[in-house]
């Protein structure tokens, strides 16, 4: 197995060539826990919702393979490109998204960055007010899904555009 020395912080990314593990098969019973956590997660939310989760903790973490993949599925569901684009910006484009959207996407961006700042009182409170404590509890598994996903496609280095979408 080729490996190269990634420096925190310099850029560095793995290249074409880099082989890593392929963690669905090294570790199959994780890889299904996680996709059973991931499945029990969408359960009581919207879809479209969940995809744009997915999108913005994607931006968030760089993760280009998820991000490919979540866009893709997105369109796939009928989202507008409009919107695609405009969730790396929804802060500044609140007006493309609904409160219940806004709010989701601020505890998004509140769980995913968590070590910055933890997550906010309001934030936390603007999310309570606009889904019951059964949807808050799947979309806060749903964030900290997607954050497991990310981190599991970066650590292998996996390509976006190769998941056959």
């Amino acid at each position: 197995m080729t490996t190269t020395e990634i420096k925190p912080g310099t850029g560095t990314t793995p290249t074409a060539s880099t082989v890593r593990l392929n963690f669905a098969q090294a570790a199959p019973k994780v890889f299904r826990a996680v996709v059973g956590l991931d499945a029990a997660a969408r359960e009581s939310l919207d879809p479209a919702l969940v995809e744009l989760v997915q999108i913005r903790s994607s931006h968030l973490n760089h993760c280009a393979y998820c991000l490919h993949m979540h866009t893709t599925d997105a369109r796939k569901a009928g989202e507008s490109e409009e919107r695609l684009h405009m969730v790396a910006v929804w802060q500044e484009a609140a007006h493309f998204f609904t409160e219940k959207e806004q709010a989701a996407l601020a505890l998004t961006d509140a769980v995913t960055r968590v070590a910055d700042a933890g997550v906010p009182d309001a934030v936390y409170e603007r999310a309570a007010a606009h889904f019951d404590e059964r949807e808050l509890a799947g979309l806060l598994a749903l964030i900290l899904t997607i954050n497991t996903w990310n981190r599991i496609a970066l650590a292998t280095a996996k390509r976006a555009g190769t998941d056959g979408r």
